[in-house]
């Protein structure tokens, strides 16, 4: 009985100090709100939130005054809650045909954008890898090759392999690739959306580029016909109409300083992107991508998290990014690594929020929740709200290399993922992902509620506990943030 009193004693500050923290963020966190910042984000007189449109700046605005309405700070060398971000742009091709024998097709999506004029030999080479080059010339010749390898054609898996095939190719002396894809026209639809659209990097980067990378959907299967017994035929491939220029577009950041003495000088980032893909290709007469899923939800969430540390401020301080230009190659965030506002060094965590759907209202999927010490600070902020979170369910997709996260994390910053809760890549996943049907109203507003409180928490958690968090020993950025941090 002594021993059960001690204990009592011990833990009973720990577990009234955990139910304060649940109370703080029931009191600041309600589903009308969620919705009304959801509706607005997402709606139609925003058209999709493409980086650089005028109402992508309208969205950046918004939050810049959500942030300043509820006492956030803006970081002293921006004023205003905005960095700037300044981008090169590559326009959509006007004409597009690949001609081979009587065959030809306009069905191309240009990797590397740039004007192309081609007449002359193409060499197949199956699937452009190493050893299908073997006594094969293709000296200053187009190859044409399988996308993917024979094992895996998924377009995900083939858009890992391009770099290395363009090294290859380049090795060879060949001037360009062309892939050969049978995909189905949705998919294809999709694609054809994402890279055939207006294409951005960032101005520090823009290098000369003259070798052509193109994906062509052949669904009958009519290309190989031309290869099953040479392995060089003629062709020509005509690509006009590109054109280069210059855009301006802004992350939105703000801070809330932190109450220890001591801590305060670690921050945490909370992030999200709010950019979304604009307007494309019409489907039932809508052509509007509105992104609810991707990313207001994320982009709400931040805002959920600032609302709620800038009322109870946490022991670490809060640096909270939203970023434009995710959905043009994670350009935003590329761009904020490069010039930090507060030093990277202080940075002890990123807690990221990008989603593409859901198919489980009982989970929120953290990806990369077990690579970093902070994972029993977020798998307790869920379990109060009736959720369990859940690692990368998928890891052969490559998600925690794929959202803004990553450039944290490869500067050596401990970056997961929060994410709405999924376990697989199926139809109620892909039925709204970069498609005109993620509308606000399609969304579970109920399990909304549970998500961003279940995320604040965890915040509140990560920034509050005092140990500062760290990649889990073995992780393949674990030795960039011993270099970060000079930990010896």
């Amino acid at each position: 009985m002594k021993n059960s009193f001690l204990l009592l004693l011990i833990f009973f500050p720990f577990i009234n100090y955990a139910q304060d923290d649940i109370q703080k963020v029931k009191s600041t966190i309600s589903k009308s709100e969620i919705e009304g910042h959801i509706y607005f984000l997402a709606s139609d007189e925003l058209k999709g939130r493409q980086t650089g449109s005028p109402e992508n700046k309208i969205a950046a605005q918004y939050l810049a005054n959500m942030l300043r309405s509820y006492g956030v700070k803006p970081v002293k060398e921006s004023k205003n809650y905005f960095q700037k971000v300044t981008l090169n742009t590559t326009s959509q091709f006007e004409r597009a045909e690949l001609k081979i024998g009587k065959f030809s097709t306009s069905k191309i999506i240009t990797i590397n954008k740039a004007n192309t004029s081609f007449s002359g030999p193409f060499v197949f080479v199956n699937y452009g890898l190493k050893e299908d080059y073997i006594n094969i010339n293709v000296k200053d010749k187009i190859v044409i090759a399988y996308s993917g390898t024979k094992e895996n054609s998924n377009p995900r898996f083939a858009f890992s392999k391009i770099q290395e095939k363009t090294d290859i190719a380049k090795e060879k002396g060949a001037i360009g690739i062309i892939e050969v894809n049978s995909i189905n026209n949705r998919i294809w639809s999709q694609l054809d959306h994402r890279f055939n659209g207006e294409k951005m990097n960032v101005s520090e980067e823009d290098t000369p580029n003259n070798f052509t990378y193109l994906w062509v959907n052949d669904e009958k299967e009519e290309i190989s016909k031309f290869f099953t017994d040479k392995n060089e035929v003629n062709g020509s491939i005509n690509i006009q109409g590109i054109k280069k220029g210059k855009v301006v577009s802004q992350n939105v950041v703000g801070m809330v300083e932190g109450t220890d003495p001591k801590l305060k000088d670690e921050y945490v980032i909370y992030s999200a992107h709010y950019d979304h893909v604009g307007i494309g290709k019409a489907v039932n007469n809508d052509s509007i991508y509105n992104g609810a899923r991707d990313n207001a939800v994320g982009t709400v969430t931040v805002l959920s998290a600032a609302e709620n540390i800038a009322k109870y401020p946490t022991k670490r301080s809060a640096l909270f990014i939203l970023f434009t230009g995710e959905e043009k190659g994670l350009l935003g965030s590329k761009w904020y690594v490069e010039h930090p506002m507060i030093p990277l060094h202080k940075i002890v965590y990123c807690f990221n929020s990008d989603n593409g759907g859901y198919n489980d209202t009982s989970i929120a999927t953290i990806v990369g929740l077990e690579r970093t010490t902070a994972s029993e600070d977020i798998k307790k902020a869920a379990t109060p709200f009736g959720l369990k979170a859940i690692d990368d369910p998928a890891p052969e997709q490559g998600l925690f290399d794929r959202s803004d996260n990553v450039h944290f994390a490869a500067k050596g910053i401990p970056a997961p993922t929060f994410s709405m809760g999924f376990t697989a890549f199926d139809e109620e996943i892909t039925k709204y992902y970069h498609q005109v049907t993620d509308n606000p109203d399609t969304l579970d507003y109920e399990y909304l509620l549970k998500f961003f409180q279940s995320y604040v928490l965890a915040c509140r958690n990560i920034a509050n506990n005092p140990k500062t968090p760290f990649w889990v020993k073995g992780d393949k950025y674990y030795d960039a943030g011993i270099k970060l941090y000079n930990k010896k």
